[in-house]
């Protein structure tokens, strides 16, 4: 695979351009995922995390986000079984970015000045060339950013940036579900059951004969869990519920 001349200072200001703000929700991190992929000449992405953390014999990858779409749909399974180990292995004893080539590739995608600093899985087990961007927080959180195409090659540069990038992908996660769980935690059952009828569009008369309470109860029930979510009105309490997967 050939490099293409101007790719360093090119991708390199682009990426140092990109500001990280804060997520809501996983469709945030969409963006900023297909934002990588351009910038690393990828064809898709895949963010997998690993379950189970701290018990080594239970350890497996989870695919939490990916672009391969309903055409490639096995890809995300014959990833994890062709390489699912040997990835799990990685990340116990190094950082370095992994890399392999796919069936119809005689290399993996690498630019030669940074090779000694990659590691390299078995090729050909996958129809697909790749590189992946190993992250561990500590106990939780850890896991890999995955880029796949044909022409993937980004420049050493970049393929530190990309790394660095990857971090931040896999610490928004955390700071998602960390979310999540405080909320949780937070809203008791009556509360969430309001949220969910609320959401589901009864008025609270209606509420209250489902739950068999009154009127006065399940206002209260909406107010403290709008409070709680950090919510201005119902709505937007209702929305946020949803964004947070409590409620559907």
């Amino acid at each position: 695979m050939g490099q293409p001349s101007g790719r360093s200072m090119g991708n390199s200001e682009t990426m140092r351009g990109v500001r990280v703000n804060k997520v809501a929700s996983r469709s945030d991190l969409f963006p900023r995922l297909i934002g990588m992929q351009k910038l690393a000449y990828a064809q898709n992405f895949a963010v997998y995390r690993i379950s189970a953390a701290g018990v080594p014999a239970k350890q497996r990858l989870v695919c939490e986000l990916e672009n391969w779409g309903s055409v490639n749909s096995g890809f995300s399974r014959a990833f994890i079984d062709a390489h699912g180990e040997a990835l799990l292995d990685h990340i116990e004893k190094s950082l370095l970015p992994v890399v392999w080539a796919g069936g119809l590739d005689r290399a993996p995608p690498r630019p030669a000045s940074i090779a000694p600093f990659m590691a390299r899985l078995t090729d050909g087990l996958v129809p697909f060339s790749g590189m992946a961007f190993p992250v561990r927080l500590g106990a939780i959180g850890n896991g890999f950013v995955v880029f796949t195409g044909d022409d993937l090659e980004p420049a050493s540069d970049m393929i530190v940036d990309l790394h660095a990038r990857s971090c931040q992908i896999m610490i928004d996660l955390l700071s998602l579900d960390e979310r999540r769980v405080a909320a949780a935690e937070a809203l008791s059952e009556r509360e969430i059951a309001c949220l969910q009828l609320a959401g589901d569009g009864r008025i609270s008369e209606e509420i209250a004969e489902k739950l068999g309470l009154s009127v006065h109860t399940v206002n209260a029930y909406l107010g403290s869990a709008t409070i709680k979510l950090d919510s201005v009105n119902r709505i937007q309490a209702i929305a946020k519920a949803i964004r947070l997967g409590y409620i559907s």
